[in-house]
């Protein structure tokens, strides 16, 4: 099968841009030019502001029947762990769709915009996605892809001025908050969310808009676009996971320590896929019998474990790298795994296996590099 465009395809190659396959898609990994490549794009997103196209991300609307319109999130709640009912129009929130098993199908975010529920999900996985939605949710719920909507993701410290001059009432947001505004005759649904670890927006905006409003922003001298190199290892260094990597459905919210997207009402009560297990987990977790958990690495040296490096206690392998590269903000290399329970404490010593060599590695917290959200002044 051929792979998927996105909407700025050609804008990007315009750019200098190296393209790769990535979730059925042809995206941007790097560009040329004097802030092109991995590391500078990393860089100029941790001091200024960079634009990332997350297209292929898959953006939903679920809506209840008019008389109803509460429906939505109330079958959504049958689905994933977190409260949505309680969510305020304006309001985002983190959650994960789940196997009865406990398996994290996908994680997603949840924005009650006030006339539906809009669910981010990732691009990977949308269409299993979309299926299992279709599969549960009762026919009254309507279900729409805006597959002809662009995804753009401003990040970095600098973004909340860059967009404000662009589209005043933006700075207004504050993290995880949303909103829609006009821009050039058309809107944006704007969110302050991101995951890069710094403050940002991301703006669903249609794709006949998408190149205006992408060359707008790179017409602001603090903005230079950013590839999925640059995206990956800001992300690494927020300790935020990558689905299909760090979450798969033979993982669950426990073991992944997301146990904040577990709503404290519903841990008890139940009443989504998925529960029994997860409470099985929780209750594993209080007497410090779990299996495993996703831990922080940072190893000595400045050779990187990869996804799929051994990680060993001694001579025994207890883990596995699920992510693993080079941190240009720390000079260190940096990972997430997976370990025996017993050994994820943090300051424990291990050794990850790399090249046949076995590197000195710590447990260490995440995320790596602090978060800079934007809470209000």
């Amino acid at each position: 099968m051929p792979l998927a465009k996105l909407p700025l395809d050609a804008w990007h190659r315009a750019k200098g841009v190296r393209m790769v396959s990535f979730a059925g898609y042809e995206m941007p990994i790097q560009y040329a030019g004097e802030h092109g490549g991995i590391v500078a794009e990393h860089n100029w997103t941790r001091e200024s502001a960079s634009l990332f196209d997350v297209s292929h991300m898959g953006q939903l609307a679920l809506r209840g029947p008019d008389d109803n319109p509460g429906a939505a999130a109330h079958e959504l709640e049958k689905l994933l762990p977190g409260a949505i009912s309680s969510l305020k129009p304006g309001k985002m929130r983190y959650s994960m769709l789940l196997t009865e098993a406990g398996g994290v199908i996908d994680d997603l975010m949840v924005t009650n915009t006030g006339p539906h529920l809009a669910l981010v999900v990732n691009g990977a996985c949308k269409w299993d996605d979309i299926a299992h939605l279709r599969e549960h949710l009762p026919d009254d719920i309507t279900l729409t892809h805006f597959d002809d909507f662009a995804l753009l993701a401003l990040q970095g410290p600098k973004a909340g001025e860059v967009l404000e001059a662009l589209v005043p009432g933006t700075g207004t947001l504050t993290f995880m908050t949303a909103g829609l505004f006009e821009y050039q005759g058309g809107h944006l649904w704007v969110s302050r969310a991101g995951y890069t670890g710094e403050d940002g927006f991301e703006i669903s905006v249609h794709e006949s808009l998408a190149e205006k409003l992408a060359e707008a922003l790179v017409a602001d001298d603090r903005v230079n676009p950013a590839g999925l190199g640059a995206r990956d290892s800001l992300r690494l260094e927020a300790g935020l996971p990558l689905y299909g990597h760090d979450i798969t459905t033979n993982t669950d919210p426990v073991s992944a320590d997301l146990t904040f997207a577990l709503s404290k009402k519903r841990r008890g009560e139940g009443g989504y896929f998925g529960h029994q297990a997860v409470a099985a987990r929780l209750a594993d977790l209080e007497a410090q019998t779990l299996a495993t958990r996703r831990v922080g690495l940072i190893l000595d040296g400045r050779m990187p474990a990869r996804e799929g490096a051994e990680v060993y206690a001694g001579d025994k392998k207890i883990g596995v790298v699920t992510s693993g590269g080079f941190s240009p903000t720390l000079g260190a290399p940096i990972a997430m795994a997976y370990v025996d329970y017993a050994h994820a404490a943090i300051g424990t010593q291990l050794n990850c296996e790399v090249r046949s060599k076995r590197l000195p590695a710590t447990v260490s917290p995440m995320p790596f590099v602090p978060h800079r959200y934007y809470r209000g002044s």
